[in-house]
């Protein structure tokens, strides 16, 4: 390398370690003061969002409790039920009917040893699923309800209240939550029983608001969780909508609607949409100093009589085999069909079908090798193989290029105010000689487009979940290789390492640079500008995606690195190739007639 690729690559560092440095000392206090001012202008807004909901409140608190036996809270005492499927535990209490616990048995926290927690940070007035008289900034029904047990997987709550109009008449109103429970199933069904009478049920253009849990396992930390999410997530027909889940209310029609993260969602599927408000507000409000992640689904006003809503609700892994499974009515418990939970999975959008067709590859791989990241070599060897005679016939055209540059620089300079005829020409010497240029990019397109579509396979992959490759090392291949962690905080070096050592990225950087030297060195000699911008990207840039992918999946990473020792080994082989194409070249040339002889002016003159 050259001083000046040094310089580059030493001042790039140099200015990594500096912003680290200025986003410490001086960002993050303006961020924080800007944080501070965006809060008080939040709890502005939540001042007037509760002066609304005291408003509303106000209606619902005509309601009276009316039961026959017992018209008070206390005189129903507190229970508790749990029903346990093979997916899941799940905990229910008769306090507004609600569940309380929500564990999935198939799959582990690594941080607690037992089943994934999907209705995580319940409080006293937040659980999951309860429901509240209006709309979402109303308080949760918080009474204890009487309790029907039907059988081992359906339970029933119910509660009779009294609503008094504005000239004090009353009129009784029961509401009823019956949850069925399938022994096999991820889907439970909710059904919401509302007898009304003849005065129906609404305040202020809604009659109750359900909710999801208010928080999805595993634990998530915002700050520390780099490559977790918490997503708020819909589908209506062939639309479906992604947005990283804030304080805001979403106005778009639904199918279902949904929490996602990375590994795990819980979605809601109304039987009958159209009786359900566009609105679903999303809600991040912290709880227990842990932020929520939590949607509230209105349904609009019931005119009278008896209305029965029933909601499907998926709760389990973000895992294409089980979501796809409600497409079809024969591999779901509950018969259902064309509900498109499969839409929730996180894809690349166009290119979804290289992600389908590589899973594919991976998953029949891993029944042989039986090993997530021995699967993830092999199928790097077999794409940098298919890949192979693309990437030695681009550097062949690189060659041809330096042939046809002299014959272009006279193209370019004979037609330098004529572009339309200068393409004319260059398309016929690149036919003359039987040269496409675009030959040259396709093996970058296509090796980018792969890498796209990897990336997010091996991101959110549900199977690389927990996966092991080298014990004691790559313990899971959705989270960064560790060699040892420590619990002190050190400046700068905590915040970018999470307190971890990890040994993948340095051998990754190492294969990356040793790579560019051997790709540089197949290359064409050359000067200027461009060759010390290509000197650039190839040492500075490794060194930059060093600390950008320091905490990336050991998957993905895995890839990458395994796909650069095998680029070393092609780019040997091509490097070989192309010095005795050189050579023949050589050989090609004309022999200058020693008769011709150079005169002044630069002209030459033949005797």
């Amino acid at each position: 390398m050259d001083k000046n690729t040094i310089l580059a690559i030493v001042l790039s560092t140099l200015v990594l370690f500096v912003s680290l440095f200025v986003q410490t000392v001086y960002v993050a206090p303006k961020q924080q003061a800007a944080a501070q001012a965006q809060q008080i202008e939040l709890e502005a807004q939540k001042a007037l969002e509760e002066e609304k909901a005291r408003e509303e409140q106000s209606l619902i608190d005509s309601v009276v409790s009316a039961d026959n036996e017992t018209s008070k809270v206390d005189q129903i005492p507190l229970q508790e039920f749990t029903v346990t499927t093979k997916k899941a535990k799940v905990v229910l209490t008769n306090r507004g009917g609600d569940i309380i616990s929500y564990q999935l048995l198939e799959h582990k926290d690594k941080d607690t040893g037992l089943g994934v927690e999907m209705a995580d940070n319940v409080s006293e007035m937040n659980r999951a699923f309860s429901l509240s008289f209006g709309g979402p900034e109303s308080s949760v029904i918080n009474e204890n309800f009487n309790v029907k047990v039907f059988d081992d997987y359906t339970i029933g709550f119910f509660k009779t209240y009294e609503f008094k109009d504005e000239s004090g008449n009353t009129r009784p109103v029961t509401l009823g939550k019956k949850y069925t429970f399938m022994p096999d199933d991820y889907v439970f069904k909710l059904d919401v029983t509302l007898k009304t009478g003849d005065g129906g049920l609404d305040f202020n253009g809604a009659s109750y608001t359900i909710r999801t849990a208010p928080q999805i396992g595993p634990h998530y930390d915002r700050k520390h969780d780099r490559y977790e999410v918490r997503q708020f997530i819909s589908f209506n027909g062939s639309k479906k909508t992604v947005k990283p889940i804030t304080d805001k209310t979403y106005d778009k029609p639904y199918d279902w609607a949904g929490v996602a993260g990375k590994y795990f969602t819980t979605l809601v599927k109304p039987v009958a949409p159209l009786n359900m408000q566009n609105n679903v507000k999303t809600s991040v409000q912290s709880s227990n100093d842990y932020e929520n992640a939590q949607i509230f689904l209105t349904r609009n006003p019931v005119e009278s009589g008896d209305v029965n809503d029933s909601y499907y609700i998926y709760v389990g892994p973000r895992s294409e085999n089980e979501l796809i499974k409600y497409n079809s009515k024969e591999k779901n418990s509950w018969g259902l069909s064309g509900v498109k939970f499969n839409q929730a999975l996180q894809t690349s959008g166009m290119l979804s079908w290289i992600e389908i067709v590589l899973k594919w590859i991976l998953e029949k791989i891993n029944i042989v090798m039986k090993n997530w990241g021995i699967s993830i070599i092999v199928l790097t060897i077999i794409l940098k193989i298919v890949l192979f005679p693309l990437n030695k016939n681009s550097a062949m055209g690189s060659l041809k290029m330096q042939e046809l540059q002299p014959k272009m620089t006279a193209l370019q300079e004979k037609y330098k105010d004529d572009q339309q005829k200068l393409s004319i020409e260059m398309q016929k010497l690149y036919k003359e000689v039987g040269y496409n240029p675009m030959k040259g990019c396709l093996p970058m397109i296509l090796q980018m487009i792969i890498l796209f579509a990897l990336y997010n396979v091996f991101n959110n992959y549900f199977e690389f979940r927990g996966a092991e490759f080298i014990p004691g090392w790559i313990d899971d291949l959705s989270k960064g290789d560790v060699l040892f962690t420590w619990n002190k905080h050190i400046p700068f070096i905590s915040g970018f390492t999470m307190n971890t050592l990890r040994l993948l990225p340095f051998i990754y950087t190492a294969s990356q640079l040793l790579n560019g030297v051997i790709t540089q060195y197949g290359g064409s000699a050359g000067g200027g500008a461009a060759q010390k911008q290509m000197k650039f990207m190839m040492y500075g840039m490794p060194i930059m995606f060093f600390f950008l992918f320091y905490n990336v999946p050991s998957g993905l990473l895995l890839y990458w690195t395994v796909s650069n020792i095998l680029q070393i080994g092609q780019q040997l082989v091509i490097n070989n190739v192309m010095k005795k194409k050189r050579a023949e070249m050589e050989k090609a040339k004309p022999v200058v007639n020693s008769n011709v002889l150079k005169f002044k002016g630069g002209k030459k003159k033949t005797r």
